[in-house]
């Protein structure tokens, strides 16, 4: 059967995915390095409405609350005798959420990295972090999620690791990488290698694509590298972080992209060749509305050029090899 991301995208040029998790816990009293995950079932009323405000927004996606939730990380929480009990928590309260909109909104089960550096750099072997991602997927899956979204992922070898434990799962899956570090992700992968990789895993993703990194304008060069790579009917995802980070007084983390920016980002994301986009770290559902807004009143244009994209987002780091086009004359919209 086909995956409903699938069933959507022929029907749709675009779909539109969420905001931050963890950014909007915290502004629902989660302690800094505390376990959101843990709110699945100490308080699923905060869960479920940062859920419902994405939905509200307009998001066609939403993700589970779930991204650490894998042994490794829970045994930093103590928590790790818990992985099926919170991974299916938090795959149910977004299954409700959806389940109640009147329109059709895909569950995607959350899966972040172990946290851990694999074999041969590191300690964790490569069976090991596969049963791990077996273990949440397996959760995910009984909980109601309708695919498996691996996300922030940095390593080629721990990449195939949550394909394997999806794929054993039975899920189908969308994966994306992070690039920020000049443009790569930490162990020196491209963007457009990365998409070409793609097509060497256990399984073909649904989508493949970028998230969090260094702000919105990064993001969309990655997604011009993702381009780069990739090759006719591929999906690529973009998920950017709300602008670049600050530290506050309080010793809070806070976002400097506003509502107009994330619009503009989801704009040029669209005409870099993104079909799914959303935001990352500190995006809230007014950011995803304003997403939403511009993606339905305008329409997919030429990939944009550098000027453009500096102009609209700020200054980025060319990571594409192909060669500049003149700076075209419509730009972003005003948002």
């Amino acid at each position: 059967m086909t995956d409903p991301v699938t069933r959507l995208l022929r029907e749709r040029d675009v779909l539109l995915t969420d905001g931050a998790t963890g950014t909007n816990l915290f502004a629902l009293g989660l302690a800094n390095g505390a376990s959101g995950e843990l709110w699945n079932v100490e308080h699923p009323d905060r869960v479920r409405s940062v859920v419902q405000s994405f939905v509200d927004a307009g998001s066609d996606i939403v993700l589970t609350n779930t991204f650490g939730a894998n042994v490794f990380r829970f045994a930093l929480h103590k928590l790790q005798g818990r992985v099926r009990e919170l991974n299916m928590a938090g795959a149910a309260l977004a299954r409700d959420v959806a389940d109640k909109t009147g329109r059709t909104v895909v569950v995607a089960g959350s899966m972040g990295p172990t946290g851990d550096v694999l074999e041969p750099l590191g300690p964790r072997t490569m069976s090991e972090a596969e049963e791990a991602f077996h273990e949440q997927a397996e959760a995910l899956r009984d909980g109601g999620v309708d695919l498996a979204w691996i996300e922030t992922m940095f390593a080629d070898n721990e990449l195939e690791a949550a394909v394997r434990g999806a794929q054993r799962a039975g899920l189908p899956f969308v994966a994306t990488m992070t690039f920020d570090t000049g443009g790569r992700t930490m162990m020196g992968i491209r963007p457009s290698d990365a998409m070409r990789r793609s097509k060497s895993l256990p399984a073909r993703p649904v989508a493949f694509g970028a998230n969090c990194g260094v702000g919105p304008a990064q993001l969309v060069d990655s997604v011009l590298g993702l381009a780069e790579g990739a090759e006719p009917g591929d999906i690529i995802v973009a998920k950017s972080n709300c602008g670049l980070p600050t530290m506050g007084d309080d010793m809070r983390v806070a976002y400097s992209g506003t509502p107009e920016v994330m619009a503009r980002y989801a704009y040029l994301a669209r005409n870099a060749g993104a079909r799914i986009i959303g935001g990352c770290c500190g995006t809230t559902a007014t950011h995803v509305r304003a997403m939403a807004d511009v993606l339905a009143t305008s329409k997919r244009s030429a990939p944009p050029t550098y000027e453009e994209i500096e102009r609209a987002l700020g200054p980025v780091r060319k990571i594409t090899t192909r060669p500049d086009r003149a700076a075209s004359t419509a730009g972003a919209p005003a948002a």
